[in-house]
C-alpha cells in the first residue's frame, strides 16, 4: 500500500509539473516581447527569409509530456528538469544534419510553419549577418554532402535527392523520439546517465550531458551511424592522437574512409558569473564553420546557443512543453521539431558552465579545424592560458588515464570521478 501511495504521489507531482510548465511556457508564446523572442536589426545582408529558412531548419527539441513512462519512475514528462538533455540533443542533431545532409541543406517547408512572432522578422531594419550562419549562406564552407558535388548541391536538388534528404531528415528526428527504442531519445540518455549516478528528474549539467551523448553514439548499432563518433575533451584538453584513433578505428590504413567526429569540450567561462572578457572568445567560436553550437544557458535554464548578434547570443529554447509525437508512425508531423523564431540573450546573462561542440567530417578536416581553432584561441584569449587547447599525442603520454569502456560498466572509474566533479561544479535547477 505504501508503494502504491508513493506512485500516486509521483503521478500527481508529474501532472502538477506538467500543468505548471504548460502555463508558464504558453505565457512565453503569448508574450514574445516580454520573453525576448524578438531579434532586432537582424541579419543576412538584407535577406531575412534566408536567415529564417536556415534557423528554422535546425532541429528543435523541447520538453514533452504524455510520452511512455520512463523506466524506474512514474515520469511521463521531462518538464522542469530535462532542458540540458534537450539542448544536448539539439547540438547532436545539428552535427548529424551536417553529417548526412550538409551545411547547405534547408527544410523545404521551413517558411510554411506558423510563426507566433512573425512581426519580429519584418519590423526591424536588417543590417548584418548572424555570424554563425554567414559561412554557409555566403558559400564559403566547402560542401561535402555524400555522393553529391558542390555544384549539384547548390543547384536545386533533383527529385531523387530531395527524397533522400527528406528520408534522412525524418530519420534523424526519429532518433531523438521520446520512446525507449529511440537511439538518442530521452529514455536512452537517462539510461546512460544512470551509470554516472543520475536518474530521471535530476538536473543534468553540460559536461555530464557531453559524456552521455558520447556513450549514446558509441553504443548505437544503426548502420548509418557507424561512420561518426564523439570525443569529449579531458580537462579542457583535446589530445589529437586520441581523436584520430577514434576516427580511424577499424578503418583502412590509408584512412580514406575515416570517421567523422563531433568534439565536445566542457569549459567554464569564469567563476560564479561569466567573465565578460570571454565575449570575443565565444563570438569567435560561434563564427567558425566547424562549430555546431554550445550547450549552455543562464542560471537555472539551459539553452542551445547557435549564433550571436552584437553582444547577444542567439539560441533555441527547450522550455516549451509540447505533446508527445510518435515518430515511429509514417509521415509523423514535423512542425513541432522546428522552432519558428529565434531568441536572443545578453552574453552577460550566460552561465559560465557550458559545452562547446565541433564537427569534423574526416581526419584531414579535424587537422584543419584544430589549426584554425588554435589560431582563434590565441587571438581571442585575453588570459595567459586559453580556455582549452589542442595538443599532439595521446592523453596517456601526459600521465592521464586513457578512457576505457567495457560491456558491464559504460563509464570508467576515471570518468565517474570527472562526472561527479562536474556535477557539483555546474549550475543547478531549483
Amino acid at each position: 500500500m505504501e508503494a502504491t501511495g508513493t506512485d500516486e504521489v509521483d503521478k500527481l507531482k508529474t501532472k502538477f509539473i506538467s500543468a505548471w510548465n504548460n502555463m508558464k511556457y504558453n505565457e512565453n508564446k503569448l508574450l514574445p516581447a516580454r520573453s525576448g523572442c524578438t531579434i532586432e536589426d537582424h541579419v543576412i545582408a538584407g535577406n531575412v527569409e534566408e536567415f529564417r529558412k536556415d534557423f528554422i531548419s535546425r532541429i528543435w527539441l523541447t520538453y514533452r509530456e504524455e510520452f511512455p513512462q520512463i523506466e524506474g519512475s512514474a515520469l511521463t514528462t521531462d518538464c522542469g528538469w530535462g532542458c540540458t538533455l534537450r539542448t544536448g540533443q539539439m547540438l547532436l542533431a545539428q552535427g548529424l544534419i551536417l553529417h548526412f545532409l550538409g551545411r547547405a541543406w534547408t527544410w523545404p517547408d521551413a517558411l510554411n510553419i506558423e510563426n507566433s512572432d512573425s512581426e519580429s522578422w519584418t519590423s526591424n531594419t536588417v543590417k548584418k549577418f548572424t555570424a554563425s550562419f554567414e559561412a554557409s549562406l555566403s558559400g564559403e564552407r566547402e560542401l561535402k554532402t555524400p555522393a553529391v558535388s558542390q555544384k549539384e548541391t547548390i543547384r536545386r536538388y533533383s527529385d531523387d535527392h530531395e527524397m533522400r534528404n527528406e528520408i534522412y531528415h525524418r530519420k534523424i528526428i526519429s532518433w531523438f523520439g521520446d520512446s525507449p527504442l529511440a537511439l538518442f531519445g530521452l529514455h536512452q540518455l537517462i539510461e546512460y546517465g544512470k551509470k554516472s549516478g543520475k536518474k530521471a528528474g535530476d538536473w543534468y549539467g553540460p559536461a555530464v550531458v557531453a559524456h552521455i551523448l558520447r556513450k549514446a553514439v558509441e553504443e548505437a548499432r544503426h548502420p548509418d551511424l557507424q561512420g561518426i563518433t564523439i570525443y569529449v575533451a579531458q580537462d579542457c584538453t583535446v589530445y589529437s592522437s586520441d581523436v584520430i584513433d577514434k576516427q580511424c578505428t577499424s578503418m583502412a590504413s590509408d584512412n580514406t574512409d575515416d570517421k567523422a567526429v563531433i568534439i565536445l569540450i566542457p569549459v567554464r567561462l569564469g567563476g560564479e558569473r561569466t567573465n565578460t572578457d570571454y565575449l570575443d572568445f565565444v563570438k569567435g567560436i560561434l563564427s567558425l564553420e566547424y562549430c555546431v553550437g554550445i550547450i549552455g544557458g543562464k542560471p537555472k535554464q539551459s539553452y542551445y546557443f547557435a549564433g550571436f548578434q552584437d553582444d547577444s547570443l542567439i539560441y533555441m529554447d527547450p522550455h516549451y512543453c509540447q505533446s508527445f509525437v510518435d515518430v515511429s508512425i509514417k509521415d509523423f508531423p514535423l512542425e513541432t521539431f522546428h522552432c519558428p523564431s529565434p531568441k536572443k540573450m545578453s552574453f552577460r546573462k550566460m552561465d559560465p558552465s557550458c559545452t562547446i561542440g565541433f564537427y569534423c567530417r574526416n581526419v584531414q578536416d579535424f587537422k584543419r579545424a584544430s589549426e584554425e581553432i588554435t589560431k582563434m584561441l590565441k587571438i581571442s584569449s585575453k588570459e595567459k592560458y586559453p580556455l582549452f587547447t589542442f595538443v599532439n599525442g595521446h592523453s596517456r603520454d601526459y600521465d592521464f588515464t586513457s578512457t576505457t569502456t567495457n560491456e558491464e560498466d559504460l563509464f570508467s572509474e576515471d570518468e565517474k570521478k570527472r562526472l561527479k566533479r562536474f556535477s557539483t561544479e555546474e549550475f543547478v535547477l531549483l
